[in-house]
C-alpha cells in the first residue's frame, strides 16, 4: 500500500500553495500591498463584543467608501532562499566594517592609547603638526624602494597641454564621425572565430603606457549605502580602460596636505588615489564593487584629477583621555598615556583639545 508514502509536490500543488500565501484585506484607500501585510485583518480582532459591533455598524456603513480590498502576501514568503545564501564569515566581516564605520562617524579619527604596545612604538610614524595647513612636509621623505619604479611627470598640466596641441588638434587626427579603414596584421584565430561582430579600438597618447599614482575626484552614488573601507579591492572604469584597484580616500582640498578618509565618504566629493596607468584629464571614472556571484554594484562616479606621486595624504589620529581635574590654566588627564616613557616622548608635541584650546604637557 503506497497511499501513505511521501511524494514530491506537483506543479498544481505548488501553485495552490502560492495562492494561499495571498490574502485579501479591507484597508483604507491608498494603502500599498506591503503596508497591508502589517495591518490586522477583521478576523484577527476577536476581543470585540457583539454589542460593540452593533454600535459601530452604522459608522462602518457611512465609511464604506473610504476602504478598499487589497491583496497582500505573507512576510514569511518574501525571501525563501535567504538561509541558503547565508554566509556567516561574510556577514561577520560586513558587521565588523559597519561597526568600525559607525564608530568612526561618531568619533572621527579618535583612538585609545594601547596598553600592550608602547605608545612611542605604536605612533612612531606619526608627527605632531602645529598647523595642518602651513606646517611643511617633504613628500620625498622615507619613501619605500618600490616607489622609485613609479613614473612621474615634472608638470602634468603642461604635459597634457603639449600632447593636446601636438597630437589631438592636428591634421593627422581623425575627425569625429569620419569613416576609416584599418588593416590589422597577425590577428589571433581566437578573435577571428568568436561570434563578436564589433571591436573597440583605441590609441594611447605618450606616457599613457607607464604606471603612476592616479587621483580621481569621486562622488558617491545616491542609492549606494555600502560600507567601503580604504584599500578594499574595487573595479574602476577609467576612460576606455578597466582594472582592479585598491584605492585610498582623502579630502578634496586645495592645501598641500590632504587628510586621509578611512572609509568612503557618504556625501560630498572626495579623492580616490590608486596605482594605475597614466590617463590624461579629463576622463570619466566609474567605481564598482565586485560581488561574490560576479555581479557589480555601482559605488560612485567622477573624473580624473591628476597623476602626482608627490600628493601628501596624511593619516590623522586623535588620542583621547579622561579629564580628572580641571583648574584655571592646568588640567589633569588620565588614560592618555600609560607610562612615563610615553609622556616624555610626546612632551614636545603641542596639545590641542576638541574645542580649540592649546597647551603643552607640563609634568607626569
Amino acid at each position: 500500500d503506497m497511499d501513505g508514502e511521501q511524494t514530491w509536490p506537483t506543479a498544481e500543488e505548488l501553485m495552490e500553495a502560492e495562492e494561499k500565501k495571498k490574502e485579501s484585506k479591507r484597508v483604507p484607500k491608498g494603502t500599498s500591498a506591503y503596508q497591508a501585510v502589517w495591518m490586522l485583518s477583521d478576523d484577527d480582532d476577536d476581543d470585540d463584543d457583539d454589542d460593540d459591533d452593533e454600535a459601530m455598524s452604522e459608522e462602518e456603513e457611512s465609511d464604506e467608501g473610504e476602504y478598499e480590498e487589497v491583496e497582500s502576501e505573507s512576510v514569511a514568503g518574501t525571501e525563501p532562499d535567504y538561509d541558503l545564501q547565508f554566509d556567516q564569515e561574510t556577514e561577520l566581516e560586513e558587521l565588523r566594517k559597519f561597526r568600525e564605520a559607525t564608530e568612526h562617524e561618531a568619533f572621527p579619527d579618535e583612538l585609545d592609547t594601547p596598553l600592550e604596545t608602547p605608545a612611542r612604538v605604536r605612533f612612531q610614524k606619526y608627527r605632531g603638526l602645529k598647523s595642518f595647513r602651513t606646517t611643511p612636509w617633504d613628500p620625498k621623505e622615507n619613501l619605500p624602494l618600490d616607489f622609485a619604479r613609479i613614473s612621474q611627470l615634472e608638470n602634468f598640466t603642461n604635459v597634457r597641454k603639449f600632447i593636446v596641441k601636438n597630437h589631438v588638434n592636428t591634421a593627422r587626427a581623425v575627425r569625429k564621425g569620419a569613416f576609416v579603414s584599418l588593416y590589422i596584421a597577425n590577428v589571433p584565430l581566437s578573435i577571428v572565430n568568436t561570434e563578436c561582430t564589433a571591436l573597440t579600438l583605441f590609441g594611447l597618447f605618450p606616457y599613457e603606457q607607464k604606471m603612476s599614482v592616479q587621483h580621481s575626484v569621486i562622488q558617491r552614488h545616491g542609492q549606494c549605502d555600502l560600507v567601503v573601507k580604504g584599500k578594499e579591492q574595487i573595479l574602476a572604469q577609467v576612460g576606455f580602460r578597466r582594472y582592479l584597484v585598491r584605492p585610498i580616500f582623502s579630502q578634496h582640498t586645495k592645501s598641500n596636505k590632504h587628510k586621509l578618509e578611512r572609509f568612503m565618504p557618504k556625501s560630498g566629493s572626495f579623492v580616490a588615489s590608486y596605482y594605475a596607468p597614466i590617463t590624461l584629464t579629463p576622463s570619466p571614472v566609474v567605481l564598482f564593487k565586485l560581488e561574490e556571484d560576479g555581479s557589480v554594484t555601482l559605488l560612485g562616479n567622477g573624473s580624473t584629477l591628476s597623476c602626482d606621486p608627490d600628493r601628501v595624504i596624511c593619516k590623522r589620529v586623535v588620542l583621547s583621555g579622561h579629564p580628572l581635574k580641571i583648574h584655571k590654566r592646568t588640567a589633569t588627564v588620565r588614560y592618555l598615556f600609560h607610562n612615563r616613557e610615553a609622556i616624555a616622548y610626546f612632551r614636545p608635541v603641542e596639545v590641542r583639545t576638541k574645542h580649540g584650546r592649546r597647551g603643552h604637557i607640563k609634568e607626569a
